[in-house]
């Protein structure tokens, strides 16, 4: 692949402002080239780019467009940065009614070297505000690609799409499907920006001499006119790939928006290094409708503040996953300590969990077109989730991962939406570390609160997610939680269900389908806030649960905490795989007495705190 940096333009209004400001502070730029500007971090705007695409093991060759006013400094940029003086083409234009306009000097280049292969194009004179975004991200994707490559990147909010290029990427295959040039308001809802930055296959190289001859007037030259044609009147393939980054050309815009760009893409350099980045996600209980998540059912879980799993990450030099010294441990008491931690708990705590995360994290990013900055990071987490009793304590530690990620690479919510973000996470779970799961927990995870969820066969097939609608949390009534003090893998739980559910035996349908009917009538209770009935549908789902999966499956463990709730009067039904049952207490004045009859029975007991995410602070 060969990269061509363009730099010719005559940067008319910024060069005159520059020239005619009285303060002083400028003086120094007077009659400087506006790629060789400052840029961020203190480097000139051209030398970011140059050591961007310096690099044989991607380019061939790198070639330098610009205009004969300004050929002497760029001939002395070359020789003193390594750059092949016989590489800077001159495209012969002195002023910028003599210009030959963007697409011309690309096709300068290629006419003139006889170039024949893919061809990288970028303004040399555009700011980045992210120093370490991965060029080889980009060309991967766009040799993943057939046809040819945008770059684009996500408005911020001061910015208007009516002053640049904008694209409609179609989210599932890439494709830019429609190119607006300086679009008025209301044309186009999109806020993403296409920039001088593109991937051109060799074989479509003959569209540039297409599009100068039905382009002769010098004002149409441009690559936005150009990508309009090639877009939406040639039909060309396109692809676009985001950069979670922003960029501003500086050709023909003033002095006081160039400092601007500086100073803000600056000072987001100098904080994002240093500061640790914190996430927590939050243990669930399901109240209703589990565990027909994975069955096309209807569910309502919440998140408890109670439990959590809290994930830090920080920039560093390499990139390091750190073991937590009780989930992970590595060091042992001795070879009886060992032998007892490894019966109790087993060999796989969290740091497997953080691995699969970045590994998946990369992968969809690569296969969404995201391009990712080439900035390593520290993972440590920490959690208080109780083990093995069903309170989604592994999903809990991904989801706090992800979050952590995301912002880390400044993703956002439009690049991996809280849907879809909910099944990355059971794919990390299910596909790479192969944990039985069901999609409940990362749902309730991800949006947070009280949630409830339709998994309708027909919508999963259609958009691959469900139907999620955040309920009202005022005035909850007191649930409790218990769990077993030494549990048991609770991974067995699901034993053979699933399998019976695939081959249609019609007692386990029926069964999915009557815990979607109490999910719909807890939902209706929660509304009306009528407890007395969400209880009664509480011990209903357990009756069903019990039905289908049967007392051993079940385990001892959860039908003797059941006992023990009903010895109260109290609802009370299983809020995830085994090990912890929920409850809720009509008969208030029971509460101490029975939490007492928990502790006595080796249980853990306690009250649940609802998370809601709408409340500032509960972190």
């Amino acid at each position: 692949m060969i990269c061509i940096l363009l730099v010719a333009g005559h940067g008319t209004i910024l060069e005159t402002q520059i020239k005619s400001d009285v303060t002083g502070l400028y003086a120094h730029l007077t009659g400087v080239p506006k790629a060789l500007l400052p840029g961020v971090g203190g480097k000139k705007i051209l030398d970011f780019w140059w050591e961007t695409v310096n690099t044989r093991q991607l380019f061939s060759e790198v070639y330098l467009v610009t205009n004969a006013d300004k050929y002497k400094h760029y001939e002395r940029w070359a020789t003193a940065n390594d750059f092949p003086v016989e590489n800077v083409v001159n495209d012969g234009s002195t002023t910028l009614d003599d210009r030959l306009g963007a697409v011309a000097d690309l096709e300068l280049a290629i006419r003139s070297r006889q170039l024949q292969d893919d061809i990288m194009v970028i303004a040399g004179d555009m700011l980045c505000a992210d120093q370490n975004f991965d060029i080889a991200q980009v060309i991967r994707f766009f040799r993943s690609k057939p046809g040819e490559l945008a770059i684009y990147y996500e408005l911020e909010s001061g910015e208007k799409s009516y002053t640049r290029g904008i694209v409609e990427v179609c989210p599932n295959t890439h494709r830019v499907m429609r190119f607006f040039e300086k679009p008025q308001e209301g044309v186009t809802a999109s806020r993403l920006a296409s920039v001088v930055f593109y991937c051109l296959r060799k074989e479509s190289l003959l569209y540039i001499s297409e599009f100068l001859i039905q382009h002769p007037d010098v004002n149409d030259r441009t690559f936005g006119t150009f990508w309009e044609w090639l877009i939406n009147e040639e039909k060309v393939p396109v692809y676009g790939m985001k950069l979670p980054t922003g960029f501003q050309l500086i050709g023909q815009v003033g002095l006081s928006d160039y400092t601007k760009w500086l100073a803000h893409y600056s000072s987001k350099q100098q904080l994002s290094p240093s500061k640790p980045i914190t996430c927590r996600s939050f243990a669930r209980v399901g109240l209703m409708g589990n565990p027909s998540d994975g069955f096309n059912g209807k569910t309502i879980a919440m998140s408890i503040a109670n439990f959590w799993a809290e994930v830090t990450l920080m920039e560093s030099q390499t990139l390091v996953l750190l073991p937590h010294p009780l989930n992970d441990p590595t060091e042992f008491g001795s070879l009886q300590d060992l032998f007892r931690i490894s019966r109790k708990e087993g060999y796989l705590g969290g740091l497997r969990l953080l691995q699969a995360t970045c590994k998946k994290f990369y992968q969809f990013c690569s296969e969404q077109g995201i391009a990712l900055s080439k900035q390593n990071f520290t993972l440590k987490y920490d959690t208080n989730i109780p083990r093995q009793v069903g309170l989604a304590g592994s999903s809990a530690i991904v989801s706090a991962t992800l979050k952590c990620l995301m912002k880390f690479y400044n993703i956002t919510d439009n690049d991996l939406p809280k849907p879809i973000r909910a099944n990355f996470i059971l794919n990390v779970e299910t596909n790479e570390l192969f944990i039985t799961a069901g999609l409940q927990d990362r749902v309730v995870q991800v949006y947070e609160g009280l949630v409830y969820m339709d998994f309708n066969k027909q919508l999963m097939d259609e958009r691959g997610f469900g139907e999620y609608i955040p309920l009202d949390m005022s005035d909850l009534p007191w649930f409790w939680l218990a769990y077993l003090g030494n549990p048991s893998d609770s991974g067995r739980i699901h034993s053979n269900v699933r399998q019976r559910w695939l081959n249609g035996e019609s007692a386990v349908v029926e069964a999915m389908k009557s815990f979607a009917e109490l999910t719909d009538q807890a939902r209706a209770a929660f509304q009306c806030k009528d407890w007395p009935r969400l209880a009664q549908l509480m011990d209903e789902n357990f009756e069903l649960r019990r039905s289908v999966y049967t007392d051993d499956c079940l385990g001892p463990g959860s039908l003797k905490m059941v006992q023990v709730a009903r010895q109260f009067g109290s609802a009370v039904k299983l809020p995830g795989s085994g090990g912890a049952v929920v409850g809720l207490c009509m008969d208030t004045e029971r509460l101490v007495e029975m939490k007492r009859a928990f502790q006595e029975a080796g249980c853990v007991f306690c009250f649940i705190v609802p998370y809601d995410p709408s409340v500032q602070g509960q972190n």
